[in-house]
């Protein structure tokens, strides 16, 4: 069956044309890399938009500030689990079906968001919001695996960056706004309700039904997806550079969950000033997501993604230092998160694209198994640092910055000691 779709060109052309794509961008290819970063903006834009309502939701409920942060975390574990579900789905069927699924019960989730009549119903309905959003972040991982080799993948990682960090630099932005003008935060989640029907009318609308699937033989019982990430783990080529690019994200996840506190209540920073603090750090996020496709003309993806963990471990080592020294400033802190976040934004893409090239028609089982331990990890790290805020009789800024400091440092760790992992040739686009 044929699509006069512009994008069908990027979903049935040949292994060569798939490298042009990237190399010498198209309209079509520029719109797909547009539409799959609109997609992964699903997960930053539901956590980054309402952060800044974090105590007027303690407010409204009657409740302190662990428990409003459970519903991050278990936005956090709906956003692992679900993976888990997508990316084999995927692969047996194809990306769109299961794709618009989640997209759906995405926008169903956001409105029970809405409507929420306390802290524990909130909860429970960011949990399923997280099983639905998370099949836009695991499928368009599998998308780009299927169309690129490791070099390419790396670079629409990168431009998809982009695009996707546009919402962590306007959200809490627009989330300060929302909360002062227009109705509370509430409102938060009817708009976030609003962008999962949109997206899902985009993929409705310009993403094809491929003409098979990918994995056909691939089995959608439990046993049979169970053995397919058994063997998927079992390949260090995958688990190494997932393990890494999982404690740098959860890195940066210690600084989205402890910035309220940090920002806020430690250094008295207002709720709309708080959006230009996360904006600036986000942007700088951006900024190396930019220079690392300058890079990769010279350099290996798991090499700059070494480098970035070896530069996160160390700005994340200063704030732990400067933050125990008895001499912390807000200039210093925000100087050390904004260096943190830019370390981190040359391993995203590099190491994403490192872990796929592998893994040949399961990329989607292997894009839900690295999303899955990379959200589990942030999961994890939320946790940890609300032990060590109780611990530290409420210090947050210490808390954030020993956990930061732990997560990088093990991160570049694991790198030093499986380096030599990556000199084995990755598998070709299109092979088993």
């Amino acid at each position: 069956m044929r699509y006069n779709n512009p994008f069908m060109s990027l979903l049935s052309s040949p292994s060569g044309a798939r490298t042009a794509a990237v190399s010498s961008p198209t309209t079509a290819a520029t719109s797909l890399i547009c539409l799959l970063g609109t997609l992964t903006a699903l997960g930053p834009l539901s956590i980054d938009l309402y952060l800044p309502a974090f105590p007027a939701i303690g407010r409204e409920f009657g409740t302190g500030a662990e428990e409003v942060q459970q519903t991050l975390a278990l936005f956090f574990v709906g956003m692992a689990s679900g993976q888990l579900l997508y990316g084999p789905l995927s692969d047996r069927w194809g990306r769109k079906g299961p794709l618009l699924f989640g997209l759906l019960l995405y926008a169903l989730a956001s409105v029970g968001c809405a409507l929420a009549p306390g802290a524990a119903a909130l909860a429970w309905w960011r949990l399923l919001q997280g099983l639905g959003g998370c099949a836009g972040m695991v499928i368009t991982r599998a998308i780009v695996r299927d169309r690129f080799g490791e070099v390419d993948a790396a670079r629409v990682f990168s431009q998809m960056m982009m695009v996707m960090g546009i919402a962590p630099i306007l959200a809490p932005f627009a989330g300060g706004q929302i909360l002062a003008h227009l109705g509370g935060w509430r409102t938060l989640f009817w708009l976030l309700a609003a962008f999962g029907l949109g997206c899902a009318a985009l993929v409705s609308a310009f993403l094809p039904v491929p003409e098979r699937a990918l994995a056909p033989a691939a089995s959608a019982r439990p046993a049979g997806i169970l053995r397919t990430f058994a063997a998927i783990v079992r390949d260090p080529r995958f688990l190494v550079p997932t393990l890494i690019l999982s404690g740098a994200q959860a890195a940066m996840f210690c600084y989205i969950a402890g910035s309220p506190g940090i920002l806020i209540e430690h250094f008295g920073v207002g709720p709309q000033r708080y959006g230009l603090f996360f904006g600036a750090n986000a942007a700088g996020l951006i900024a190396t997501s930019q220079v690392n496709r300058l890079l990769l003309r010279r350099f290996s993806p798991h090499r700059i993604a070494g480098a970035g963990i070896a530069a996160a471990a160390a700005f994340g080592l200063l704030l732990a230092l400067f933050s125990w020294s008895g001499h912390a400033s807000l200039p210093g802190v925000a100087v050390l998160f904004f260096l943190l976040l830019a370390a981190v934004g040359f391993v995203g893409a590099n190491g994403a694209a490192w872990a796929m090239a592998h893994q040949g028609r399961h990329a989607g089982s292997a894009s839900a198994l690295m999303g899955s331990v990379s959200f589990a990890f942030s999961a994890a790290a939320g946790g940890t640092i609300a032990v060590f805020t109780r611990t530290l009789h409420g210090d947050a800024l210490r808390a954030t910055g020993l956990a930061i400091a732990l997560l990088a440092g093990a991160s570049f760790i694991l790198y030093r000691t499986h380096s030599h992992l990556a000199s084995e040739a990755p598998l070709r686009v299109g092979e088993e």
